[in-house]
Order: structure tokens, then C-alpha cells, then sequence
């Protein structure tokens, strides 16, 4: 996925767990050349079919937010272990709220896990991850955050694009353009989708005529899941699991992300976390070793499709790691 401040490697960025530094040099902005580039947008915006109302709504009495500017250049950097990251991000407390939640909503997810293909307890660990189950879903303005990122050059043609995508969600009546709030780069509602993310994942799933994956269970839990489905998701599998590596592995096989079947990966001395053979079933897996081979006594697992699936909604393997760690808790009788 598309997605701003993917979590990578050992550095994450934990926006909601930070506090930020005063900013030595005060973000400004040339309001006129803000003004004159409002302009092109507009019009840009008349081509692309936006009805002016929309445009007027949206973009009338904007003014850039130096806050957004300062948190995309001063992103706090949060040096974690794996295991560090996972206490905090899949924990315990989050885990039994997942569960109590997956039981309050058993019918509408079993319903869309049924019809889409995607298991409730990755749907339910996503949702928890992304905005603790809606809880923290961001107060920006969309199109007045991305419209400062786009106007202030440095990703100005990703967030421009972003812009218009945005656009087109309020030019379908999905939501108003004061209604649509979310993080500061601009990823929105309950799964934290950015506009091209919802132009191309989000669904109807309520039939009510928007697709509201801000404030409608169905259109969030349908939305998510049909994210997953459309990147290769597989209902029959699972996504991995932790596993013992054998004194002699070979790390180059994890670091040059080696795919074999189970049955290789068996052969080679890898297994089950208890010392018991690896499933029978054959699967496509490799194995990550998240914190790095270097590191003694760190946690390896052995992963599958759906592992990969989950990478392309965040790429970062501590959070595709840490939603099946967490959805194996929620399903847990």
C-alpha cells in the first residue's frame, strides 16, 4: 500500500506515542503563491469533472497548516525491537478488546468474512492497529492537509494526486468535506486509507450509496477486508507462525526473502516453536527474522501469503507481523 510512514525495519514511527520538538526554523508560506496555486487547482479540478460546489466547499477559505509540514519533516523516530513494538502495538489489553469486539460484531463480520473471503480476526486486528477499533482516527482536515503537503514540493506529485483523489470522494457524496478528517498525510477513517486506497478498495458494503469508512461498521469491516482480497488474500490459509531456526541456518535465505515450500523449509531443520515438526500442508513461506540474524536470541517466523497480502497494506514485516500475532490472540478461545 501507498501509505506515509510505513513502519520500516527497527525504526517506527508512533505518531500517536509521541511528543515532537519545537521546530528551530517556523514553518512559512508564501500566502500569494498559496493562493495563485489554489487557483490551478481549481481548475484542474473543473477538468476532471469536480462540480464546481464541490470545489467552492472544499478549497474556499484554506489556509496551509504548518503543523502538517512540521510533522512530515520531523517525524519522531521511536528505536524499537521487535518485541518492543509488539507490546505496544498488539498487546494484551488490545488483544482482549479485540475479542470482546469480535463477539459484539460476530454477525456483520462473519457475514462480510463469508461474502469477501477474508477471516474476521485479521479484519478485527487491522482495525485495532490502524485507530485502536476507531478510536484514534485523526482530526485533520483531508484536503486541507494534503493540499498543504502537495503545495510545499517535497512529495508535491504523489500528495497532489492524493488531492484530487480526495476530491472525487467528496464530487461522490461519499462524505462532506468537513466531515472528512484523518491523520496529517492524509489516511482517513477507520482503516486509515489514503483517497487512492479508498477509490480502489472501499466498498458499499451497507448498500446505503457511500462508502463511509468513517463512521459505518459495515463499510469499515467490508472495506478492509476487501483490501486484503483484492491483493491476494487466501480465506484457507492462515499467515504464519513463530518458529526455531537450527543452530547452522543459513540467515542469507531470510534476508534475500527465499520463498519454498514447507517441506524445504522443514528439511533444513526449521521448526515449530515447541520443537515439533511444521505442518504437513504445503504452503509458499519464507522466513523473517525481524530484528535482524545479527541479533542473539531474536524471533523468527515462518510466513506465508497472507503475510504478504498484509504487506501491501503497510510494508513493514514488524506490522504485517504484529497484525497476525495479534489476530491469532483475538481468535483465541
Amino acid at each position: 500500500m501507498r501509505r506515509i510512514g510505513a513502519l520500516l525495519g527497527v525504526i517506527v514511527w508512533l505518531s500517536s506515542a509521541a511528543a515532537w520538538a519545537a521546530d528551530d526554523d517556523p514553518v512559512t508560506f508564501d500566502l500569494v503563491k498559496w493562493q495563485s496555486w489554489l487557483s490551478e487547482v481549481r481548475v484542474e479540478a473543473a477538468s476532471k469533472g469536480i462540480r464546481p460546489a464541490i470545489v467552492d466547499d472544499a478549497l474556499t477559505g484554506l489556509d496551509p497548516i504548518p503543523r502538517v509540514i512540521e510533522l512530515d519533516r520531523r517525524q519522531p523516530e521511536f528505536t524499537l525491537t521487535f518485541d518492543q513494538y509488539v507490546t505496544r502495538v498488539a498487546s494484551a489489553a488490545r488483544a482482549q478488546k479485540g475479542r470482546q469486539l469480535l463477539a459484539e460484531n460476530k454477525p456483520l463480520l462473519d457475514a462480510v468474512g463469508q461474502k469477501i473471503g477474508v477471516q474476521p480476526r485479521f479484519v478485527v486486528a487491522l482495525w485495532g492497529i490502524e485507530t485502536d477499533f476507531g478510536r484514534l482516527t485523526g482530526g485533520f482536515n483531508v484536503v486541507n492537509a494534503l493540499a498543504t503537503l502537495a503545495f510545499d514540493g517535497r512529495r508535491s506529485a504523489y500528495f497532489r494526486k492524493e488531492l484530487f483523489n480526495a476530491l472525487q470522494i467528496l464530487n461522490e457524496g461519499h462524505i462532506d468535506a468537513k466531515s472528512m478528517t484523518g491523520s496529517w498525510a492524509g489516511a482517513m477513517g477507520q482503516a486509515q486509507f489514503m483517497p487512492s486506497s479508498f477509490v480502489n478498495f472501499a466498498i458499499d458494503y451497507d448498500n446505503d450509496g457511500r462508502r463511509d469508512i468513517w463512521t459505518t461498521p459495515a463499510d469499515v469491516f467490508g472495506s478492509a477486508a476487501n483490501y486484503l482480497k483484492q491483493v491476494g488474500w487466501k480465506d484457507d490459509e492462515t499467515w504464519g507462525r513463530e518458529v526455531r531456526l537450527p543452530a547452522d541456518f543459513d540467515a542469507t535465505l531470510a534476508e534475500s526473502k527465499a520463498i519454498k515450500r514447507t517441506a524445504d523449509w522443514q528439511a533444513l531443520g526449521v521448526r515449530n516453536l515447541d520443537g515439533s515438526s511444521l505442518p504437513a500442508r504445503q504452503l509458499n513461506a519464507q522466513i523473517v527474522i525481524p530484528d535482524g540474524p545479527d541479533r542473539p536470541g531474536g524471533r523468527a517466523f515462518m510466513v506465508y501469503d497472507n503475510f504478504r497480502a498484509t504487506l501491501r497494506w503497510n510494508r513493514s514485516n514488524y506490522f504485517a507481523l504484529a497484525v497476525g500475532l495479534l489476530s491469532d490472540r483475538i481468535g483465541a478461545n
